[in-house]
């Protein structure tokens, strides 16, 4: 199994993108906004794939990967942002019930993801995706992205500091190999 399937960042990421193309899909009129958008989702997916992957060759660019998933994220936060204000929608507050029932309901979802994935269910797996579905109304719905984008930043960025961290305490590919070629030169 891919280690990235055991992040609950990926799993976010994944319900993020998904449902982003569909709301975009759905609301986002501008060819180039929804590029964007679409875009900015997706790349908050792949670079956390990529940087999970990159890891056993350099922490440092797993990192910064993380760090661009994070970026992506937050991109997209943005543009949802802009969507609610722009249409004179309300910006649901982080204390709402609303949010606080998305929130509590996301992070079950993604925590039976990953449990899933970890037993390598993957028909399970597609099918509790498929049960995330994105609200009919458009406030609802760009709250909804909001509260998934706002959760898995947040992870990332704990995330990036819990490899600042390994880092710092295990040095990266660079000084694990100088370490190597010293003991075989008997230094």
């Amino acid at each position: 199994m891919q280690p990235y399937k055991k992040l609950y960042t990926y799993w976010f990421s994944v319900i993020i993108y998904d449902r982003e193309v569909e709301f975009a899909e759905k609301w986002i009129k501008s060819w180039k906004l929804k590029e964007q958008m679409d875009g900015a989702a997706r790349s908050g997916k792949q670079n956390i794939v990529e940087g999970s992957d990159d890891m056993d060759v350099s922490l440092k660019v797993a990192i910064n990967l993380t760090g661009i998933a994070k970026g992506s994220l937050e991109e997209l936060t943005g543009d949802l942002e802009d969507f609610l204000r722009q249409r004179k929608l309300s910006k649901w507050d982080k204390n709402d019930s609303r949010v606080l029932a998305l929130r509590a309901r996301s992070a079950t979802l993604v925590r039976n993801l990953s449990n899933l994935s970890v037993l390598n269910k993957e028909y399970e797996t597609e099918e509790l995706l498929k049960t995330i579905e994105l609200p009919e109304q458009s406030e609802e719905a760009a709250n909804f992205l909001l509260t998934l984008c706002h959760q898995a930043t947040l992870l990332l960025h704990r995330q990036v500091e819990a490899l600042k961290l390994k880092h710092q305490k295990e040095g990266g590919l660079s000084e694990e190999l100088h370490r190597k070629r010293r003991e075989y030169r008997g230094y």
